[in-house]
C-alpha cells in the first residue's frame, strides 16, 4: 500500500493533489482545482461549476432514418434511407428476370448478370470501371433472380455522384462486346458444369423442384441458361429483351447511406433523359403472365458416389425435395406462412449448435434426432408476387429414400396439427431476431428497400414486420397449412432412384390422415 502511495504522489507531483490513499478503503479519487480548493463530497449527479452544460443526443420519432420514395416524371422511382456512416450503398433494380423470358431464349438474365459492369460508352473496359469505384473504395455486383435484377454498387458518400453516373451508363449504355459476349459464353458453360459437380447439390434442386411446381411458366422457366441456348443468345436477342423490360417505369434506383435529396438529384442529372443503347419501343412487349402452380415431380437419375472424393468423402446419398403451393408475399398469409418456415427449420446432421441455431426446430426433433440416418432435412420458403412454395429438402443412403420420403409426407401432415405455444413463440422470436440482425447490413437493408420498394411501391419498416410476426397465432398456422396440404405436390429426386416411391404415392400420402405411404407388395425383393 505505502508502494501505491508513493507512485501516487509521485503521478500527483506538481499538480495538486488527484489520489489520496486511505489506510482502510484503499485508493481514492480526489480532485482539487489547481488553486487549492477540493470538493470530496459531491454526487455524481451535481453540474460541475465552471464546466458547460452537456448536449444530449435525441432520437425523434419510431424511426430516425425513414425510407423516402420519390417518382421521376418518366416513372423510374428512387427510394432511399439514410444510415450513419462513412460509405454508402447505391443500386438499380430492374422488375425482369428469369421469369420474363417464355417468348425469348430462356438464360437472357443469367447472361446480362454475367455482361453486367463490362465496357460502356462511357468506359472501355471492366477494368476502368474498378479503377474509378476503387478511387472511392468502391466494389460493384450484379445478381438476378427470378424476378429481379439488382446492380450494386457500395463506395465511400463522396463518391455519389460518380457512382450513380457509373450505374447508369452499366445499365442502360452497355456495349456488349463480341468478345464480351465470347468470354460470358464461357463463364456461363463453366457455372452450368461447375453446378452438376459440386457436392451441394441444393442449388441445382431448387432449379428442379421450380419446373416441377410451375411446369413450363414464369418461375418454373430455368434460371441457368439451359446448355443448347449458350449460342443462340447474341446482341440482338438481348437488345430486345432489354428493349422491352429495360425501362425507367420497371426500374428503382435505392440507396442506404445517404441524404435522399442527394439521390434524386443524382438520379436527374444521369438517369431522367438518358436514351438506352438499344433505344426505345413506343409499346413495349411485357410479359403479364400469372404464376400457375402445377405440381409435379422432375427426375434426375445420377452417379453420386464420386461426388467429393478425398480423405473423408462424402457418402453416396440421394436427395429428395418435396413442396407445396404456399402464397405471395404480397398476401397477409405470407407471414404466418415465414414463421411455419422458421417452426419447421432444420439443417444438416453435422451441425452444432444449441437453440438459436435451431436445434429445437421440427425437423431436428422429430427427423434428425430420431433417424440417425437422415444426413439433412431442411425447410425452405420461396415467395414471388404471384405464388409461393414451401419445400423439404432431405438426404439419405439411397437404400432408405422410401423410408426418407415417409418421414418428410408425415412431416407435412403434421404441421396441420395444432403448434405448442412453446414452439411458436420461439419460431417468432428466432424469426424476428434473424430479421432484425440481417437488417443491420447495409447490403441487406439496400436490398430490402429495392425489392420492397419495386413490388409494392413502399415499403414496411422493420418494427411494423416484427408487429406483424407477434400477431401470428396458433390457428393462422393451422389455416395456412390445411389451405397448403390442398395443393398438388412438387417434387424433385436426384441421385440413385431405384427405391423412390412413385408420384402418385406420395400425393396419396399427402392426403392421408397420418402421411403414410400406401403399402407395396413385391413378389421379389
Amino acid at each position: 500500500q505505502n508502494r501505491v502511495f508513493s507512485q501516487l504522489e509521485e503521478l500527483n507531483h506538481g499538480q495538486g493533489s488527484l489520489f489520496y490513499c486511505h489506510p482502510r478503503y484503499g485508493i481514492a479519487a480526489y480532485r482539487k482545482y489547481s488553486s487549492g480548493g477540493g470538493y470530496p463530497n459531491i454526487s455524481l449527479s451535481t453540474p460541475l461549476p465552471g464546466i458547460p452544460k452537456p448536449v444530449f443526443a435525441s432520437v425523434d420519432g419510431q424511426e430516425k432514418y425513414e425510407t423516402k420514395i420519390t417518382t421521376l416524371e418518366n416513372g423510374l422511382k428512387v427510394a432511399s434511407q439514410n444510415k450513419f456512416g462513412e460509405f454508402c450503398t447505391v443500386g438499380v433494380l430492374v422488375n425482369s428476370g428469369s421469369r420474363h423470358e417464355a417468348k425469348y431464349p430462356s438464360g437472357i438474365a443469367h447472361f446480362l448478370e454475367k455482361l453486367a459492369f463490362s465496357s460502356t460508352a462511357q468506359y472501355g473496359s471492366k477494368d476502368e470501371i474498378l479503377l474509378t469505384l476503387e478511387k472511392h473504395g468502391g466494389i460493384c455486383d450484379c445478381q438476378t433472380s427470378r424476378d429481379t435484377t439488382m446492380y450494386a454498387v457500395s463506395a465511400e458518400v463522396k463518391g455519389l455522384d460518380t457512382v450513380v453516373s457509373l450505374l447508369s451508363d452499366a445499365v442502360l449504355q452497355p456495349r456488349l462486346l463480341d468478345e464480351e459476349l465470347e468470354m460470358t459464353r464461357m463463364a456461363v458453360r463453366f457455372e452450368l458444369e461447375d453446378l452438376n459437380m459440386r457436392p451441394d447439390p441444393e442449388p441445382l434442386l431448387t432449379e428442379m423442384i421450380h419446373a416441377a411446381a410451375y411446369r413450363g411458366n414464369t418461375v418454373g422457366l430455368p434460371r441457368f441458361c439451359p446448355a443448347d441456348n449458350v449460342d443462340k443468345i447474341d446482341k440482338n436477342v438481348l437488345h430486345s429483351y432489354l428493349r422491352n423490360y429495360y425501362r425507367p417505369e420497371r426500374m428503382v434506383l435505392a440507396g442506404v447511406g445517404i441524404e435522399h435529396e442527394q439521390l434524386v438529384e443524382s438520379a436527374r442529372k444521369y438517369l431522367l433523359d438518358v436514351k438506352p443503347v438499344w433505344g426505345t419501343s413506343s409499346a413495349p412487349n411485357v410479359d403479364l403472365s400469372v404464376a400457375q402452380y402445377t405440381g409435379g415431380i422432375v427426375k434426375m437419375e445420377k452417379d453420386m458416389s464420386d461426388v467429393s472424393l478425398g480423405p473423408t468423402p462424402i457418402p453416396e446419398l440421394t436427395h429428395i425435395m418435396i413442396g407445396l403451393e404456399s402464397c405471395s408475399y404480397l398476401e397477409d398469409d405470407f407471414i404466418p406462412f415465414a414463421v411455419l418456415n422458421m417452426m419447421m427449420g432444420g439443417g444438416g446432421s453435422f451441425s452444432a449448435g444449441g437453440p438459436g441455431k435451431g436445434m429445437f426446430t421440427r425437423l431436428y426433433l422429430n427427423v434428425l434426432n430420431r433417424h440417425h440416418w437422415m444426413y439433412n432435412a431442411t425447410s425452405y420458403h420461396h415467395s414471388y408476387e404471384d405464388s409461393g412454395l414451401l419445400c423439404i429438402h432431405a438426404s439419405a443412403d439411397p437404400r432408405q429414400v422410401r423410408e426418407m420420403v415417409e418421414i418428410i409426407t408425415r412431416e407435412f401432415i403434421q404441421m396441420g396439427g395444432s403448434a405448442g405455444e412453446m414452439e411458436l413463440e420461439r419460431a417468432k422470436t428466432q424469426l424476428k431476431s434473424m430479421l432484425m440482425m440481417n437488417l443491420e447490413s447495409r447490403p441487406v437493408i439496400f436490398e430490402d428497400v429495392g425489392r420492397q420498394v419495386l413490388s409494392t411501391g413502399k415499403r414496411k419498416l422493420p418494427h411494423e414486420l416484427c408487429h406483424l410476426i407477434s400477431s401470428v397465432t396458433p390457428g393462422d398456422i393451422k389455416r395456412v397449412t390445411t389451405k397448403m396440404l390442398r395443393s398438388k405436390p412438387a417434387v424433385a429426386a436426384l441421385g440413385d432412384l431405384m427405391e423412390l416411391p412413385s408420384y402418385e404415392h406420395i400425393q396419396a400420402a399427402l392426403s392421408s390422415k397420418d402421411g403414410r405411404l400406401p403399402r407395396t407388395y413385391r413378389l421379389f425383393r
